[in-house]
């Protein structure tokens, strides 16, 4: 049997908070002396009712900084909030070598959130772009039981050792992407993932290795109200 911690398991639990929330802005979570995580807390929250949270994880060489801006206007406008944990090294632990110090930094910022403010199960998103596409995917599909939504942008690969509930999943990929080419990748990781049962809004755009604003908001309408994108080819 695969030791669950090495399949990526966060073994987090939804719990009842036990301190106060955290006011509305950007809070570094004091968790980590290096690389710390991230949280948005958008204006007008209404923390005495579950609130909706995405994990956003950056791309290979990035950080919270830079990854930021993918979503922290959704976050504000739409009222959710946002976790940008940031890998060890320049890129997740998975890519390097399999599941490790990441995992259980993903797993203690989750924690630290839980704790302050009462989290939806029902809207829980890990979304990503390029490495940390790959990353939402692998994580994701191991605690089905934890993201009851995934994005995925751009990602290069899929490593899953154990698969734990069924996820929504919204992947998409630049039909012009040259640093990691969609028929080698999401043209056979969504046939794959359908095959196995997972329910996947699959875009494709006319773009580059780069996350696209409107697509960006295709998919975080399809995690707020499960509502599917239309499917987008281009020729």
């Amino acid at each position: 049997m695969i030791d669950p911690d090495l399949a990526g398991r966060l073994h987090f639990r939804h719990r009842l908070p036990t301190q106060a929330p955290l006011p509305p802005g950007r809070h570094e979570l004091g968790l980590f002396a290096e690389r710390d995580a991230v949280l948005v807390v958008p204006e007008g929250l209404d923390h005495r009712r579950p609130c909706r949270l995405v994990v956003l994880f950056h791309g290979g060489g990035g950080s919270a900084e830079r990854i930021l801006p993918m979503q922290e206007r959704h976050a504000q406008s739409e009222k959710f909030l946002l976790l940008v944990p940031q890998s060890l090294f320049p890129t997740w632990d998975i890519v390097i070598a399999g599941h490790g110090p990441d995992r259980e930094r993903v797993a203690a910022t989750l924690e630290h959130v839980a704790d302050r403010f009462l989290l939806d199960p029902e809207r829980l998103c890990f979304a990503g772009h390029s490495d940390g596409g790959s990353y939402t995917l692998s994580l994701g599909l191991a605690n089905g039981d934890v993201a009851s939504h995934l994005i995925v942008s751009s990602a290069g690969f899929l490593s899953v050792h154990l698969q734990v509930g069924a996820p929504k999943i919204f992947l998409s990929h630049g039909t012009r992407d040259e640093q990691i080419p969609i028929d080698r990748s999401a043209r056979i990781h969504v046939p794959a993932l359908r095959e196995a049962g997972y329910p996947v809004t699959y875009v494709e755009h006319d773009g580059p290795h780069a996350h696209q604003p409107a697509v960006v908001a295709q998919a975080v309408d399809f995690f707020l109200r499960d509502r599917p994108a239309a499917q987008v080819r281009a020729g």
